[in-house]
């Protein structure tokens, strides 16, 4: 896939970037080798490659699943600059 300075203008133009007509052709010969680089990647072979999340191999840290009893309303909003009926007071935003 080409990119050329007609293109580069509308996703600019999408993108809210206000970029001048003297720039358009170099970033799109900028756009046209990330590309290349990107069609290079696609020649590699990653038959039998796991997906990864990560470069290093680890493994989440995992608590214990235990049921509790959620903790102490009363003790929450204590420091709540207003509260009603255990539940926190804030001021209406939307009408």
């Amino acid at each position: 896939m080409a990119v050329d300075a007609n293109t580069v203008r509308r996703v600019a133009r999408l993108a809210r970037i206000h970029e001048p007509d003297s720039r358009l052709e170099s970033l799109a010969g900028e756009l046209n080798t990330i590309l290349g680089w990107i069609e290079m990647l696609n020649e590699v072979d990653v038959e039998g490659v796991e997906p990864m999340t990560s470069a290093v191999e680890t493994t989440l840290p995992l608590r214990d699943d235990v049921v509790t009893d959620g903790g102490n309303a009363q003790k929450i909003v204590a420091n709540a600059p207003r509260s009603a009926d255990g539940f926190f007071v804030v001021p209406k935003v939307v009408e």
